[in-house]
């Protein structure tokens, strides 16, 4: 048993010899108590997944712009948005439901498949992607959780990820599943989320199920860290299926550019949604 002395050093009972403690033993109990408080505040979210830093090469650039995008680790949504959990989002905000959004926020066709403004129905059951959505709902959704939605260099880093590998590029198989979804129409009764397997990062349904829309998402040829960009014309979206695109034959990469450029803020589609982001 051990008793404080009054110069704040310790000795043991029965014997006269005080214990001190050492600098060096305080900076390092300071440090551990340092470290775990660090990583206890940096845990993973359990419905997100951790995509660490790489980098993304943009299909098209100017000679001014950078051949390849630094991307810094970052968390993503494990799957995408659903049905269920955007009806709370437009509970708790009003002003997002069918009858309520103001155009100039959301075509005349958005959530046109659910059965009123706080009523999913058959067409919209909630595991199911949430889709008809704008890319300004989609960014108030994320905001009003915490979170953002992911850069296009972001999101094309986690999707160019095969089950076993980070860079899918170098996987067959997985390079043949993606051209084949790409040359497959959606159904008409979209699956759940979930359905599909995990890739490197622990991120599913990025590929075959639905479209997603992006923070910057006419940044085609960003070339930087698109959070701190500004002044953007913002008309893309980014497709699932999407792998790194600095490959002229990569087939799936062009048809998303073109795709994305067709399209506006406002605009909704029956196979686009979108899932969050969040900083580390």
């Amino acid at each position: 048993m051990k008793t404080r002395m009054e110069n704040g050093s310790w000795k043991l009972a029965g014997s006269a010899t005080p214990v001190r403690r050492s600098p060096s033993s305080i900076l390092q109990l300071l440090s551990s108590l340092l470290t775990a408080f660090t990583v206890a505040a940096t845990e993973t979210p359990p419905d997100m997944a951790c995509v660490s830093n790489g980098v993304f090469r943009p299909l098209f650039r100017s000679q001014s712009d950078l051949k390849e995008v630094p991307v810094k680790s970052f968390y993503l949504d494990v799957v995408p948005v659903t049905n269920g959990k955007f009806l709370e989002f437009v509970r708790a905000n009003p002003r997002w439901q069918r009858s309520q959004v103001k155009r100039i926020f959301a075509d005349d066709n958005y959530l046109k498949h659910w059965a009123g403004d706080l009523e999913l129905g058959t067409n919209a059951l909630p595991e199911r992607p949430v889709v008809w959505v704008s890319w300004f709902a989609a960014k108030a959704f994320a905001q009003w959780q915490g979170r953002r939605l992911p850069t296009l260099a972001e999101w094309e880093l986690a999707a160019a990820a095969s089950p076993a590998l980070a860079d899918g590029t170098k996987d067959a198989a997985f390079q043949r599943d993606i051209l084949r979804w790409y040359s497959t129409p959606s159904p008409a009764v979209l699956p759940s989320v979930s359905d599909g397997p995990k890739n490197f990062w622990g991120v599913r349904d990025l590929h075959g199920l639905v479209w997603e829309w992006v923070s910057d998402f006419n940044s085609a040829t960003v070339t930087g860290d698109a959070r701190g960009d500004t002044g953007l014309d913002r008309q893309l979206f980014c497709g699932a299926g999407a792998i790194g695109a600095k490959d002229v034959e990569n087939f799936p990469a062009f048809m998303r550019y073109g795709f994305r450029s067709s399209l506006k803020a406002a605009y909704t589609v029956h196979n686009l949604g979108f899932r969050c982001a969040k900083d580390l």
